[in-house]
């Protein structure tokens, strides 16, 4: 075992937090930001990368992991969680948005998981997040995720996080499924992965959809969501209070009212 062999409970619903129990020594590495709490005796550490020896450990190699991860549209820094007591020390992650929290074995999935750029949450020690590369160039200017996407590589465990109800489906080998590209959450490395366009002009300038959707040819395993984050941040978008011509905030609320009373306008 190349990874820290790290424990967990998840708590919550729809909001949903991980305990990850450390032995003394141990570690967990996590995307900045994602920390809801941890106990004393716990050493926090911000790095370049990911911290696994996957790109060398000279300053190059430093450099590359940090690379990948700006590529992907990710911090050039992760911070690391070290155990330097004596005893089991807990440290606690939060979710950024109502969904649910999946623990991935990685050594169950051959070693390797692609996922959504932004949907990686922390990981035992040694486990490497890097980039994957699509194969066909229809991926990267009508993914609607991008034209790259992570991969996490390793024998341990890591978290991903989605939005939504998160429904995990087993392809058989032939087996086709179409998703809406914001959807995918994941998938193991011998599911064949596409983009295709929606036929029909009606369909695809009516329908309510996006024009493209992802292809997924199995054998594999997907992880869908049930509300991909930017469709969730393009309803609260449109739902928000506009101000129009230079008004008011709050207009034609209350808030908007109690503005005009008080002489604001």
């Amino acid at each position: 075992m190349n990874n820290h062999e790290i424990d967990y409970k998840l708590y919550g619903d729809d909001m949903q937090f991980v305990e990850i129990e450390l032995d003394p020594q141990e570690t967990v590495v996590a995307e900045a930001g994602s920390l809801m709490m941890m106990e004393d005796g716990i050493d926090m550490e911000t790095i370049f990368g990911d911290g696994s020896k996957s790109g060398g450990s000279g300053i190059m190699g430093k450099l590359m992991g940090a690379g990948k991860r700006m590529i992907t549209g990710e911090s050039l820094f992760m911070t690391t969680f070290t155990n330097t007591g004596n005893g089991k020390k807990h440290v606690y992650f939060a979710s950024p948005y109502p969904g649910k929290i999946i623990p991935m074995d990685l050594s169950e999935y051959r070693g390797k998981i692609i996922c959504q750029k932004d949907a990686f949450l922390a990981a035992a020690k040694g486990v490497s997040v890097g980039i994957e590369f699509q194969r066909k160039l229809g991926t990267g200017f009508f993914g609607g995720e991008g034209f790259i996407m992570q991969k996490l590589e390793g024998d341990g465990l890591a978290f991903v996080h989605a939005g939504g109800t998160i429904h995990k489906k087993e392809l058989q080998p032939g087996e086709v499924l179409r998703v809406d590209t914001g959807c995918l959450v994941a998938m193991t490395s011998d599911v064949d992965y596409n983009i295709e366009m929606v036929k029909g002009v009606k369909t695809a300038l009516f329908g309510g959809e996006g024009l493209f959707f992802a292809t997924l040819r199995g054998p594999g395993t997907v992880w869908i969501q049930s509300l991909p984050f930017s469709r969730l941040a393009s309803r609260v978008f449109a739902a928000a209070p506009q101000t129009i011509g230079g008004g008011s905030p709050g207009e034609g609320s209350i808030a908007g009212g109690l503005f005009d009373l008080l002489g604001g306008k």
